[in-house]
């Protein structure tokens, strides 16, 4: 297949305690992704929801660019649709359990763009770029990533993605909000390392309800009576408590998750 003699390696997992980060590997093709990758991709995302300790997952790509999408060459290979499998991915993604943070160091291309926007946060380099070319390759962009871009950034934002297919740098970007912070390139790990701490100092049995919760909302499927379930879980926690009792002395929370 093309994408087995792209040069680099597959996406790899580590898990640091409550953090766990992925990183794209393909920095020779901007890291662009494979049949395999995406396959990859799955099984880590999946494995990172089994491991209830993990309360932020990071996803960043190695080299000068985040990422360049699925790789064009394998479109259409043994008749399968490659968006069908890129919106999974990005599907998966978003609804990660752990909160998720897109470290975006330079180019984000094509569907790299909806996996950028299927994060929580996106923190990026003064340096960065995001482009969706699908209308210049004749590829209709796939539902899961039209939603997307229309819900989290409005129409006028996605249709000079989608239609105009414009390069947009990092002032735009967070002009259109499709990215949170934007940083030095330098400074890009640090703030990502930052975020993180924050992130993971928070109570889990609110922050990642409430992070199921506020997608669910966007969505109009918000279930109300699940919600309800975990205010009543949070409400009665060990977490709560000590949360209440750390903010009347003034000192950090240590909260276990239960």
């Amino acid at each position: 297949m093309a994408g087995d003699e792209a040069p680099g390696q597959p996406p790899s997992l580590a898990i640091d305690g409550v953090i766990a980060t992925i990183t794209l590997r393909r920095p020779a093709v901007a890291n662009r992704l494979a049949r395999a990758d995406l396959d990859a991709l799955q099984a880590q995302i999946a494995e990172v929801d089994a491991r209830p300790e993990v309360r932020v997952l990071r996803l960043q790509g190695a080299g000068r660019h985040f990422c360049a999408g699925f790789d064009i060459r394998e479109v259409g290979i043994d008749g399968e649709d490659a968006g069908q499998r890129f919106e999974a991915l990005a599907g998966a993604l978003e609804d990660a359990r752990p909160v998720t943070i897109a470290a975006i160091q330079g180019g984000a291309y094509g569907g790299a763009v909806d996996l950028a926007l299927a994060c929580d946060f996106r923190v990026a380099s003064t340096v960065c770029e995001m482009r969706i070319p699908a209308a210049r390759l004749g590829l209709l962009f796939y539902r899961g990533g039209l939603e997307r871009l229309v819900t989290r950034l409005g129409l006028a934002a996605a249709k000079r993605l989608l239609l105009a297919a414009e390069t947009l740098d990092a002032s735009a970007l967070r002009e259109i909000g499709l990215v949170d912070r934007i940083v030095g390139a330098d400074a890009l790990a640090d703030e990502v390392d930052a975020m993180s701490r924050k992130l993971a100092a928070m109570a889990p049995l609110a922050m990642l309800p409430m992070k199921k919760h506020l997608n669910a909302i966007a969505r109009s499927k918000l279930d109300a009576d699940e919600l309800a379930r975990d205010i009543a879980v949070a409400n009665s926690s060990d977490d709560l408590r000590e949360g209440s009792r750390a903010w009347q002395d003034k000192r950090t929370p240590d909260f276990k998750g239960r």
